[in-house]
């Protein structure tokens, strides 16, 4: 040490079990600034290193922030303090090779883009980088993307265990079906789902507010650096708002699937994955995606009623359909005299509207088997009970169809997201009436027609 004795005193060294240090930790006062405390202790790492022919981890600390060096990449934030099997595992990571793409499962991703989006990731965690974003558009295979990129790294050797988050048990439930099918031999658990957990799994799969409930227990199942690679399913904003508890406790890798536009991406959203603002690591659009021919264009048709496009002018009512009127609103607080269309739904529902807008969709909206039958079709209402008179509408109109074949799928419904691979799978349910639960990363390719009842004002949810 450079000091007249030559002699230091670590304030805590954490061996292995061969006896042998792992760890070096540096603990200063918590009124004290821990970055005080970084060349001493990498200075005893220095010293270690003479003996026993590696540096070992290191940490600098004031008992509320924790900085750790582990060699391999630049000095980080981290939460806790890492297991022995943890340590033992991040001083193997400093001899890894780099990732090699070379070993991309067509299987899995045979697109160009596919692989273009899995090595750029991999180029850019080879760069020391710990953060990456990818900006696919709905319907490019971002998951399929996601599996692969499971694949190559624990190839390479970089990761063995992964955490997916989702919002929805839905898209959890979805996403594990999916890494099951392509990624057979690798042990998959669902902590939002029902039944026995098996929290020694390769692969977990969680929604957030259940990782949430997990990282605030009292017996905490999950160490800091349980996971190797953490993916975020739909990462935006609001989700590190909310969520950003989670990305602070686990040490890993972090990859964000985003089908959002670039240019609708939030600023901070690029920097907290470490990118220039408007810059993923890869963007594929829609536009790309069906000049490629991967995606076909949509065609809108607005199709609208009196009601629907001006309101209602109460003045301009016949004596009858302003008895009517009052008759609706009669247990609501009292209405001004003109009710405007960006309203109408939310106190008034209207059957002959529903109705027009069902036929129209019966008589044009896309067909299959030669125009015999109606491909499948998500109906937007604008809350639950206009859900529930859109389809009582439909069964009123098309009884001769059957019971299933247009069905309410919302938070309302128990077991909605049963319903939702239902709708899928079975042939005979062709039209999925909605309201919010089914716009985000619903796997559900034989949809060919969506209605709108209020208009999507945001482009990235359109």
């Amino acid at each position: 040490m450079p000091n007249p004795q030559g002699i230091g005193f670590c304030d805590y060294v954490l061996y292995g079990r061969d006896g042998k240090p792992l760890a070096i930790v540096e603990a200063k006062k918590t009124s004290v600034d821990p970055v005080k405390g970084r060349h001493q202790v990498d200075l005893y790492g220095d010293c270690m290193e003479a003996v026993y022919g590696y540096k070992p981890i290191l940490y600098y600390t004031n008992g509320y922030e924790t900085q750790i060096i582990d060699g391999t990449y630049p000095d980080r934030h981290v939460i806790a303090f890492h297991t022995i099997d943890e340590l033992e595992l991040m001083l193997q990571h400093r001899d890894r090779k780099d990732i090699s793409v070379a070993k991309i499962n067509d299987n899995i991703t045979n697109r160009a883009y596919q692989k273009m989006a899995i090595t750029n990731v991999c180029e850019w965690f080879n760069d020391k980088h710990r953060r990456g974003l990818l900006v696919m558009a709905t319907g490019t295979g971002k998951t399929r993307v996601a599996i692969s990129l499971v694949d190559i790294l624990s190839k390479n050797q970089w990761i063995k265990n992964v955490l997916f988050l989702a919002d929805r048990t839905a898209l959890v439930s979805q996403a594990k079906k999916n890494f099951a099918k392509l990624l057979p031999d690798m042990s998959i658990c669902e902590l939002s789902g029902s039944g026995d957990k098996n929290y020694n799994a390769r692969i977990m799969f969680s929604t957030y507010q259940t990782m949430i409930n997990y990282i605030d227990a009292e017996d905490k199942i999950f160490t800091t650096g349980r996971f190797d690679l953490i993916i975020i399913d739909e990462a935006h904003r609001s989700i590190f708002n909310k969520y950003g508890s989670i990305f602070n406790y686990f040490d890993s890798l972090l990859v964000g699937l985003t089908a959002t536009p670039k240019s609708e991406v939030d600023a901070n959203t690029y920097r907290i994955f470490g990118c220039e603002s408007g810059i993923p690591n890869f963007d594929y659009s829609l536009d790309d995606a069906v000049k490629d021919h991967y995606l076909v264009p949509y065609k809108a048709f607005s199709r609208t009623t009196k009601l629907l496009k001006d309101g209602i002018d109460y003045n301009s009512l016949t004596d009858e359909e302003k008895n009517q009127l009052q008759a609706y609103t009669a247990s609501m607080p009292p209405q001004l005299d003109f009710i405007p269309s960006s309203v109408l739904f939310r106190i008034l529902y209207n059957k002959d509207t529903c109705r027009k807008v069902i036929e129209e969709v019966m008589e044009n909206g896309i067909k299959v088997e030669s125009g015999e039958k109606l491909g499948k079709t998500i109906v937007f209402a604008y809350n639950h009970k206009h859900a529930e008179m859109i389809v009582e509408c439909f069964q009123e109109l098309y009884p001769k169809y059957g019971a299933n074949y247009c069905q309410l799928i919302d938070n309302q419904v128990k077991y909605a997201d049963d319903l939702i691979v239902k709708f899928g799978e079975q042939d005979d349910f062709r039209i999925a009436v909605s309201v919010d639960m089914l716009d985000t990363g619903i796997d559900v390719p034989e949809v060919l027609n969506l209605v709108f009842f209020k208009k999507v004002m945001s482009k990235a949810k359109f």
